[in-house]
């Protein structure tokens, strides 16, 4: 496990292709999630209550994040080649997650917003990776594009919760 979020972290096609195929490192991606969320939680002096309510977040949102991004781009962006399912999408997103371990780094204070802001992106460009390997594109661009809308529409059905909950960012 050690070594693929060292290779999803160094932007790794080949790692990505692995985990990609391993139908049995799913239960690595979800932990590879829950650890970069408790490196968030300690990052942002969340304590108990955060830490536990941000791992269940992230769980869900990484749910929700690799389906939108699996129909979009099986779906609606679909090259000739593409041939993927959820489960491929889900292990290679977790393990896109895996730079976000640095934002325990958080807790130095002057840090805290270039470590959290370096990490989103450093995990968006390894989500970029994993989409495109695990839908066989060819085109990075293609990628991107599936990354950006399907967490877009993320943010969308967050805002749209947040809101019936009561819940201010």
């Amino acid at each position: 496990m050690t070594e693929r979020m060292l290779g999803a972290s160094k932007l790794h096609a080949p790692t990505y292709e692995e985990i990609e195929a391993d139908v049995t490192a799913t239960p690595q991606a979800f932990g590879v999630v829950v650890l970069s969320s408790v490196a968030a939680g300690i990052g942002a002096g969340a304590g108990l209550a955060g830490l536990l309510g941000g791992a269940i977040a992230s769980l869900l949102l990484w749910y929700v994040w690799a389906y939108l991004t699996f129909w979009i781009g099986t779906r609606m962006l679909a090259e000739p080649q593409t041939r993927s399912n959820y489960g491929e999408v889900l292990r290679t997103i977790g393990f896109a997650t895996a730079p976000g371990i640095l934002r325990v780094l958080g807790v130095i204070p002057f840090l805290r917003g270039l470590v959290f802001v370096g990490t989103a992106i450093w995990m968006l460009i390894g989500a970029v990776i994993a989409i495109r390997q695990a839908m066989d594109y060819q085109s990075t661009g293609r990628a991107a594009l599936v990354v950006f809308i399907g967490w877009l529409v993320q943010m969308v059905i967050l805002s749209i919760v947040f809101s019936l909950l009561g819940i201010r960012l």
